[in-house]
């Protein structure tokens, strides 16, 4: 059976926090006509098919949708991959090209913010408004909401609402990420869900770079059918 390793991605730094991701090591080893099913009922905000680890080839699926290009995912999956002794310049998503690098604990990615997908954007005049939210605003289905909690140090409350994936809010966000970072033209260190913290600068070219800590959680053997 394929075994399935399980992280969190983006932990805060006392240790809250962070995406749960799934990543198939062995993609070849699920079927591509299984995929979907398989991420949807594992959960996972996304879910990820490395197809050859030594080139860095990668599938993102979400419980509902295919992703070309994902934070979180790909910031865990270099991490699992350095892990377990691959040499990772970059990873290749369908949307392209995305170089690693790490600094520390934390692994960081760099891609094109128009690879992420078209979130609604809404800034709030205060962290407490975001908080108090009971769902996303005005009933979209693909909204990043957020606030400046200090504006001269770049920190950031956030929360992300994409039910139009199959996830009605998600824990940390590195697409998300990149759209406010280049929207905001500075870099700046994101709060999101219960404690998770992504770090995002711009970069060379309208590129943005983003990243954060990642802890493992479990490996188990998933049955395919």
């Amino acid at each position: 059976m394929p075994k399935l390793h399980v992280l969190k991605v983006f932990v805060g730094e006392d240790g809250t926090g962070g995406n749960p991701l799934g990543i198939f090591l062995d993609g070849p080893a699920v079927r591509e006509s299984a995929r979907q099913e398989v991420a949807a009922r594992l959960g996972f905000s996304e879910t990820v098919f490395v197809d050859d680890g030594e080139r860095g080839e990668v599938r993102i699926f979400t419980p509902a949708a295919e992703l070309p290009f994902a934070g979180h995912p790909l910031v865990g999956t270099a991490w699992l991959l350095l892990q377990e002794g691959f040499d990772v310049p970059a990873l290749r998503p369908p949307a392209g090209e995305v170089p690693v690098r790490t600094e520390g604990e934390a692994v960081f990615v760099t891609g094109r913010p128009e690879w992420a997908p078209a979130f609604d954007i809404v800034e709030l005049a205060s962290p407490e408004e975001v908080n108090s939210l009971p769902g996303p605003p005005g009933g979209r289905d693909l909204v990043g909401v957020w606030a400046w909690e200090d504006k001269e140090a770049g920190l950031v409350r956030v929360r992300v609402f994409v039910p139009r994936l199959g996830v009605d809010e998600d824990e940390a966000t590195g697409a998300y990420a990149a759209r406010l970072c280049a929207l905001l033209g500075q870099e700046i260190i994101i709060r999101q869900g219960e404690g998770s913290r992504i770090l995002a600068r711009p970069s060379p070219g309208g590129a943005v770079e983003f990243g954060g800590r990642v802890v493992f959680v479990e490996a188990r053997e998933e049955r395919i059918d």
